[in-house]
């Protein structure tokens, strides 16, 4: 799937917040960003300012309310499957924190500040904090 070949070319970018350049830095969604530019082409909105800390308690869920413009949203009990859209809240309190892209059924590709971009399993812990997931059907870029 060309979501997933494009999501392990960024495997080893560093970590950097909202930067989304391929061997240069990225965060979780500069990844994402990346890899929507190079499957679909222009980016369909601009990423707004957010703050670097998982832990910011803002009552606007930014990163849901993008998901749900953008992708499709599958229903809870759906099967993840390869190039699925992945979000995550680290606290159940809190807003929408992390997003992953689903390279196989126990691993995902993200990024997070000291590791840069890896591919990690799809723990119970990753699991229990799931905030939903997302399929985009993509046209080739023309």
């Amino acid at each position: 799937m060309e979501v997933v070949t494009e999501a392990k070319s960024w495997l080893g970018t560093p970590y950097r917040h909202q930067a989304s350049l391929k061997h240069v830095g990225c965060d979780c969604l500069g990844l994402l960003r990346g890899v929507w530019r190079e499957v679909k082409g222009d980016e369909p909105e601009l990423a707004p300012p957010y703050a670097p800390r998982w832990s910011d308690a803002t009552k606007n869920d930014l990163l849901l309310e993008m998901a749900e413009r953008n992708f499709c949203r599958k229903s809870q009990g759906a099967e993840i499957e390869v190039g699925d859209i992945l979000l995550f809240k680290y606290r159940q309190n809190l807003p929408t924190r992390h997003v992953a892209i689903a390279i196989s059924s126990d691993e995902f590709i993200h990024a997070y500040a000291g590791r840069g971009v890896v591919v990690n399993s799809f723990s119970a812990w990753w699991q229990r904090h799931m905030a939903g997931h997302f399929s985009w059907h993509y046209a080739a870029k023309s």
